[in-house]
């Protein structure tokens, strides 16, 4: 009888192992660990504080941990510097958006999408072509191709939020780091982000993090809680809402 082949275990696509960031002794991560999936969705809650932006930070470089690792597809990263962890395939959104409001909603795109950056190849047409197709699916997914044209300062803060979560989309990042992607929004451009955010999983992996339950509900992820910077819980939402101490601590609160 032949023996069996050896399996080949495939490490999960994001581990953050025990990492704690210290900030001159002030823990705003404290022995975090954590594990993202390829494809899959994950919202992370928690009240002012509680870690939830130094988290990302710790992922996509802008700070590095004091102690532990940050692995992604098996490689440490947490040492790399910003850029590199860009091109390996993460990319984020922050809260307030940072189009670039002198060019129009497409071009803002066509930029994103442009995977090579090099300095020298911005004085050839070396796969402009692939990005203005990668523009133009991505235009239609966030609902603003009548919108092409504008120039992104003209949008509305709605329209800028949905062409900035256009702009890391177009990156084609298998890891999408979104940052309050509905502050300022109102009820119905929440519900309309919740719905866009969601045709994205999948191809790709999202991060979302928020505070507005009625919006994390719609995004129907696995839900992890943060409370002074440790994992307090994590599970789906009814799981969460039925947890008294979380209840106590962050539920019902503005963030």
């Amino acid at each position: 009888m032949n023996a069996p082949l050896p399996s080949t275990i495939v490490p999960p696509m994001l581990v953050m192992d025990h990492v704690t960031v210290d900030f001159d002794g002030f823990k705003a991560i404290n022995d975090l660990s954590l594990t993202l999936e390829s494809g899959s969705m994950t919202v992370v809650i928690g009240p002012n504080g509680a870690g939830k932006s130094t988290m990302c930070d710790s992922i996509i470089g802008r700070v590095r941990p004091t102690s532990g690792r940050v692995l992604f597809h098996g490689q440490e990263i947490q040492r790399e510097p910003e850029h590199r962890i860009v091109s390996r395939g993460i990319c984020r959104k922050f809260q307030t958006p940072g189009v670039l409001t002198g060019l129009s909603t497409i071009d803002n795109l066509v930029i994103a999408a442009t995977a090579d950056r090099r300095w020298w190849k911005s004085f050839t047409n070396a796969g402009q072509d692939e990005a203005r197709a990668r523009a133009e699916t991505v235009i239609e997914q966030i609902g603003l191709r009548d919108r092409a044209e504008a120039l992104a300062g003209n949008l509305s803060h709605g329209e800028k939020q949905w062409l900035e979560i256009g702009m890391v989309v177009a990156t084609d990042a298998e890891l999408l780091l979104l940052d309050e992607p509905t502050a300022g929004m109102g009820a119905v451009e929440s519900t309309q982000t919740a719905g866009l955010i969601k045709t994205l999983i999948g191809r790709h992996a999202v991060l979302v993090i928020d505070h507005d339950i009625d919006f994390v509900a719609q995004l129907n992820g696995h839900v992890v809680v943060l409370h002074q910077g440790q994992l307090l819980r994590e599970g789906t939402l009814e799981d969460i809402r039925n947890d008294e101490e979380i209840a106590a601590i962050y539920l019902g609160r503005a963030k």
